[in-house]
């Protein structure tokens, strides 16, 4: 009966526990929705998520244009296999570009094409205009507290990701 609350009908609250469990079910069905909207609105193409976290590392804001390969492994937690595999089809797709790295002729670079700096312009476009629309059918309490909330799930995402901001 451990568990059960004074009805005997629900299990207990775990105050701590509901609140890691609820944040867990609600962010990759919102990331999946936000998504699938924004390449809908968009009308982009569907590129697997592997490629837009390689394609995010590459942006000129993430603090480097043009990485290695064994960089972009080592930056995306990814085998160098993986991340040759993804290279490949992405090059193919017109995504990425490699080249000899300026002033040293032996390493290679990847950056992205143009094609793909256009896309992630137009996804980031069409994501914005959404998550705003949908920000705008809160009440002002919920919308200020989905913003106030920011600065801490980047905290939170760089905790995740081993790394502190």
């Amino acid at each position: 009966m451990s568990g059960l609350s004074s009805a005997g009908s629900a299990p207990a609250a775990d105050p701590a526990g509901d609140a890691e469990s609820r944040l867990a079910a609600v962010i990759s069905p919102l990331r999946r929705t936000l998504l699938a909207a924004a390449r809908e609105r968009g009308e982009l193409p569907d590129i697997p998520d592997a490629q837009i976290e390689v394609v995010r590392a590459l942006l000129p804001s993430s603090g480097s244009a043009e990485r290695g390969p064994a960089e972009l492994a080592e930056a995306l937690h990814l085998n160098r296999s993986t991340v040759s595999n993804l290279l490949g089809a992405m090059e193919a797709d017109g995504l990425v570009e490699r080249r000899r790295a300026d002033g040293d002729g032996r390493r290679v670079v990847v950056v992205l094409s143009p094609r793909a700096l256009d896309l992630f312009d137009r996804f980031d476009q069409a994501a914005g205009e959404l998550l705003r629309d949908a920000l705008e059918t809160l009440d002002p309490a919920d919308r200020e507290a989905v913003t106030a909330a920011v600065p801490a799930l980047e905290k939170l995402a760089a905790a995740l990701r081993g790394g502190s901001r």
